[in-house]
């Protein structure tokens, strides 16, 4: 019976530590989610095992701008060539692999160049998955990425990853060209890499993201726009807000989205940043010109942190958020 009583408890302990093993909850206690900027669009989000990335872009080519873009002046010793559109332009493989030497999964917005041009070497690279619409897909495909790494999505999904889960989020595209901005088209089935600059450009639909990560809930834009009621009931407490100027052609764009998330407790600014200057160039012009947006978030939200982010510089969030 002794015998008996031992094998019982020993089975009881080796259960629960299976359980402790496989629940999410145990790993929320342990876990701390880092940030990090890119430039443009682009983030790094990762717990230090599972790595997530939004519209990674590091090339940052000297393209062509598209409608309201910040100026910029090639500096003394800046020989990078510029492309047109018509121009197949190359990824930075060099600056791509010295920040991202591992990825999960690609999280794409919008299948605009500053949002899609790097992700078929990353995605060929780190095998990563990537979620995107039929647009981006069709793009990836062009490249020759996998079939099974594409979860084409086109907003109203939900999927649960194990150590994360991310809900899709119908949006829209910033107004660019004092609203006269709207383009239908998207990158069609059946292209062949390389493709030009003016192929990798299609809009192709926008979409926004919540990520449920260590027990963060981080809603992330990949523009300056939204779609109201597509937010009501959200409450994250990271938001990665588009920050750029034409966040203005927006009737009260900021107030609006700082009421419809109940106030969120961190802010990070994106896409405020002059995408065409190399990095180590000075931003000045773009930080000056972010200053609105900063006080337009105290105003609506005074409680909400805002963290205005610096390239490749960690931003740990709470380890434990229950």
């Amino acid at each position: 019976m002794r015998n008996f009583a031992i094998l019982c408890l020993c089975f009881t302990v080796m259960v629960a530590c299976a359980v402790a093993r496989q629940s999410p909850a145990s790993t929320e206690k342990t876990g701390q989610v880092i940030l990090e900027y890119m430039g443009a669009a682009g983030w790094k989000i990762s717990d230090g095992t599972t790595v997530i990335l939004i519209d990674p872009y590091l090339s940052r080519i000297l393209g062509p701008p598209p409608p309201l873009a910040p100026p910029y002046t090639r500096s003394l010793g800046d020989t990078r060539p510029m492309y047109g559109w018509n121009d197949v332009a190359a990824p930075d493989d060099a600056a791509i692999d010295a920040h991202i030497p591992q990825a999960d999964f690609v999280l794409v917005t919008h299948t605009h160049y500053d949002h899609v041009l790097d992700v078929p070497h990353i995605a060929l690279k780190t095998h990563a998955a990537v979620i995107g619409t039929e647009s981006t897909e069709n793009i990836m495909r062009a490249y020759g990425i996998a079939e099974k790494q594409l979860i084409t999505v086109r907003g109203g999904e939900d999927y649960d990853f194990g150590v994360f889960s991310v809900k899709v989020i119908p949006s829209l595209h910033s107004p660019l060209d004092h609203k006269h901005y709207f383009s239908s088209e998207t990158a069609p089935a059946g292209m062949k890499a390389p493709l030009t600059l003016q192929q990798m450009h299609p809009e192709g639909g926008t979409l926004a993201y919540l990520l449920r990560f260590h027990g963060h809930q981080i809603l992330v834009f990949g523009g300056m726009n939204y779609i109201e009621r597509e937010i009501e009931g959200l409450e994250p407490d990271v938001v990665l807000v588009g920050a750029a100027p034409s966040r203005k052609e927006i009737y009260d764009y900021t107030a609006r989205l700082m009421r419809g998330l109940h106030f969120p407790p961190l802010v990070l600014p994106t896409h405020w940043d002059n995408f065409f200057a190399p990095y180590g160039a000075s931003q000045q012009s773009s930080v000056d010109a972010l200053q609105s947006f900063i006080q337009e978030i105290r105003a609506a939200s005074p409680k909400t942190k805002i963290v205005v982010p610096k390239y490749f510089e960690a931003i740990p969030l709470a380890p434990e958020l229950k």
